[in-house]
């Protein structure tokens, strides 16, 4: 080798070297940044968790704030919330997950039949009723809170989960135009396939359609799920007896009673938090696939 290509190889290695080196700081600078980020955004987590093991008559707020417990961890709140007897967060959860399985399967039922009418069909009016679909999701729930209970209470389901599942089996707006702008990236050779086939239209849904809809199904359980598992205020107007209550009335009940322990009601809500966290760590794939491929065609 020449003294001018040993010259020109050890200034490429050098540029390759520098190059590597750049990246590696900037991947240090943009994952720093990231975790403060995350700290930040996880504060409060964390303060709930100090409060969550502080012994009972401990000052909780106090300045400055304390991280750490100053005598000891009581990991023992936590198994204190499920033994409470006055309020019986086993029978809430029971409560909450006949509620939360209901509603995702009426929803994920009928707003996929619903987008599958829509996605697949073309009929008069169609564009008209979608249009008319869409229009109902402006209208906020607070407006038809009133009729809704007066309807129910008159057909005797006040006191009842009824109230709190049917009106799933009806369909969601949102869901129904989320399912249909997924089904409509199918293409339309499926359908006439089976037809040939001797299928019919609820054959192709069912053993076609919605198997290919795993991932936005998915996406629609796992908010549904999260809606449901929080909502406080349509178990509060439907349900008159402490048996039946959801687990959001427990910690609402926890927090506003005369003397709160707050150590309790933070134990609380952080066991209510792990559900809907395994709940995405085990769906995440679906979830993720589902909103990167949801496309918004016509």
């Amino acid at each position: 080798m020449t003294t001018n290509s040993i010259i020109q190889s050890s200034r490429i290695a050098s540029l390759v070297r520098w190059i590597r080196i750049q990246r590696l700081f900037n991947k240090f600078i943009i994952y720093g940044i990231l975790m403060v980020l995350s700290a930040f955004i996880l504060l409060p987590v964390g303060w709930m968790l100090t409060v969550a093991l502080t012994p009972d008559h401990t000052p909780v707020f106090s300045i400055p704030p304390k991280w750490f417990p100053s005598e000891y961890w009581e990991w023992e709140n936590f198994a204190r919330v499920w033994t409470n007897p006055i309020q019986p967060f086993f029978r809430y959860t029971r409560n909450t997950l006949i509620i939360v399985t209901g509603n995702i399967f009426g929803t994920v039922l009928s707003s996929s039949l619903v987008a599958y009418a829509f996605a697949r069909f073309r009929f008069r009016g169609s564009n008209l009723l979608f249009n008319l679909l869409i229009i109902t999701m402006l209208i906020p729930w607070q407006v038809m809170m009133i009729p809704q209970f007066l309807m129910f209470f008159k057909i005797g389901w006040y006191g009842t989960y009824l109230p709190l599942i049917i009106p799933s089996f009806a369909g969601a707006a949102f869901y129904i135009f989320l399912i249909r702008q997924y089904m409509r990236t199918f293409p339309k050779d499926l359908d006439d396939a089976a037809r040939i086939d001797g299928a019919g239209f609820f054959q192709i849904y069912w053993k076609i359609i919605l198997p290919m809809s795993k991932p936005v199904l998915t996406v629609v359980a796992v908010l549904t799920y999260l809606d449901e598992w929080n909502d406080l205020l349509g178990p509060l107007i439907y349900l008159d007896q402490g048996r039946k209550f959801t687990l959001a009335i427990g910690v609402a009940n926890m927090a506003t009673s005369g003397d709160p322990s707050l150590n309790l009601v933070m134990a609380a809500n952080l066991i209510m938090m792990i559900p809907p966290i395994l709940l995405y760590f085990f769906a995440q794939e679906y979830l993720i696939g589902g909103i990167a491929s949801m496309g918004l065609k016509g």
